[in-house]
């Protein structure tokens, strides 16, 4: 299992990441922050990818440093 990555880390990462990837820097499973996508209530705003969806970094970032995420 990989390390969960810090903030340092993710403020590294490109524009968007897999929910896999989101997932382990918000220290829970895939299948958890998929469920949440679907249901319209996950921490972080994600981007529908074709039948995928993927996480915008920045809305990461703000969520991992404790800011408050604006209503959508």
């Amino acid at each position: 299992m990989n390390k969960q990555p810090t903030l340092a880390d993710v403020r590294k990462w490109p524009a968007t990441v897999s929910v896999t990837q989101a997932a382990q820097a918000l220290g829970c499973s895939k299948s958890h922050l998929h469920e949440r996508i679907k249901r319209g209530d996950s921490p972080v705003k994600t981007i529908p990818f074709g039948a995928r969806h993927v996480v915008i970094t920045a809305d990461l970032v703000r969520v991992l440093s404790g800011e408050e995420r604006a209503a959508a």
